[in-house]
């Protein structure tokens, strides 16, 4: 009997965790969109935004992710609503594969390569720091 009624609900659940995760989305790319706004990229630039957004998003992902399963019990939707759908949104990886991309293109290939390194370790050491900081937070708490 529970396992049927856990089959009926399953639907119901995952249309949840969708559509938290389509809200938190679009809140991220219109975030995201601002910053773009905020500090626009010239097509011959580096692209300094995207980079930046990334850097952020991936220290904010360590935060959030190292607060939630070290530090605070938190809301089953919470996690995809913030980490994937805010953050998923607001950072932007097709980004920097079109920026790539065009840098090789305007033949701008040892600058395009230096961006694709740049932004992965940047983007891991972001989510280390982020993580990090919480951690230390949270024993200097205890």
């Amino acid at each position: 009997m529970a396992e049927a009624r856990q089959r009926r609900d399953a639907p119901r659940g995952q249309a949840q965790v969708l559509a938290v995760i389509a809200v938190g989305g679009s809140t991220g790319a219109c975030a995201r969109y601002a910053a773009s706004l905020l500090w626009p990229t010239g097509a011959a630039d580096f692209p300094w935004t995207t980079l930046g957004v990334n850097a952020v998003g991936c220290f904010v992902i360590g935060v959030f992710l190292a607060a939630i399963t070290e530090g605070w019990s938190a809301h089953p939707l919470l996690r995809p609503f913030f980490g994937t759908g805010v953050l998923g949104g607001f950072t932007t990886f097709s980004t920097y594969c079109v920026d790539i991309e065009r840098l090789v293109r305007e033949d701008r290939v040892v600058l395009a390569l230096a961006y694709l390194v740049a932004t992965v370790v940047i983007a891991m050491v972001g989510v280390r720091i982020g993580a990090t900081v919480v951690r230390r937070a949270l024993l200097a708490r205890r």
